[in-house]
């Protein structure tokens, strides 16, 4: 089976981190594709940077489905552009936050996130919301950007590290959840330090990838995912109308 890993910002380096955890846990049948966002911003981080990201990535996650991905992962924890990748994809489209959140609920009842900046805060209480976890899931920000996580000098990793602290203490958390595809790399290294499960959403969401192609299933195209009413779009979106869509 193929799984695409679409990296929604455009920074390739943190596409290469992404693409080597996804391809740890991976099946010995599983061919992971990882790609890189041609346009939109460096990192995301904030409401901003996300809205400009979608339509990059939904050009990758249409690309890939052409040339034969049977699923696709959106490498971003605010979970990018989910719905509308799911309503143009033929194929399963998974949000790292939905599949690290949905994994930490099977072994454990209280946990806590730790992502990169206060910015990103209300963001993922948003989603952790949705996704029905309220009153489960404390969310913390490490104040850490998301390129620092790729500089060592940063002590970006040391901040991760007194966030998780705080959180095992404060919030008696029994697991950790990684706010950011950039800690992808980092998760089996602080679930060693702190001795609970620390779950990394790239991880979770190519396991749960896995499984939906072995299962036969995608995503329900009656109701909200229907597919896009056939209309003309304008200007610099015009390559996106409904059966153009991300066609270049």
């Amino acid at each position: 089976m193929q799984i695409l890993v679409v990296n929604p910002n455009t920074t390739s380096s943190m596409t290469e981190t992404i693409a080597a955890a996804a391809r740890a846990v991976a099946g010995a049948w599983t061919e992971v594709v990882a790609v890189t966002s041609s346009m939109g911003p460096v990192s995301i981080e904030g409401y901003y940077d996300e809205a400009l990201a979608v339509p990059g990535l939904l050009v990758e996650i249409a690309a890939g489905e052409r040339a034969g991905a049977q699923a696709a992962i959106i490498a971003c924890f605010d979970d990018t552009g989910l719905d509308a990748a799911r309503a143009m994809a033929g194929i399963p489209v998974i949000g790292i936050c939905e599949a690290a959140l949905s994994i930490a609920a099977f072994i454990a009842q209280r946990f806590t996130v730790v992502t990169t900046t206060e910015r990103s805060l209300v963001p993922v209480e948003g989603l952790v919301q949705r996704y029905g976890m309220a009153g489960r899931v404390r969310v913390r920000a490490a104040d850490i950007s998301v390129l620092a996580l790729e500089d060592p000098a940063s002590g970006a990793v040391g901040k991760l590290r007194d966030e998780i602290a705080r959180a095992i203490a404060e919030d008696r958390a029994e697991a950790i959840v990684l706010g950011c595809a950039g800690m992808a790399d980092l998760a089996h290294r602080l679930q060693a330090e702190f001795q609970l499960p620390v779950i990394d959403g790239v991880g979770a969401a190519l396991k749960q990838a896995e499984a939906l192609i072995s299962l036969g299933l995608s995503t329900s195209k009656r109701g909200a995912y229907a597919s896009p009413l056939a209309k003309p779009y304008r200007g610099v979106l015009k390559s996106f109308s409904p059966g153009i869509a991300a066609a270049e």
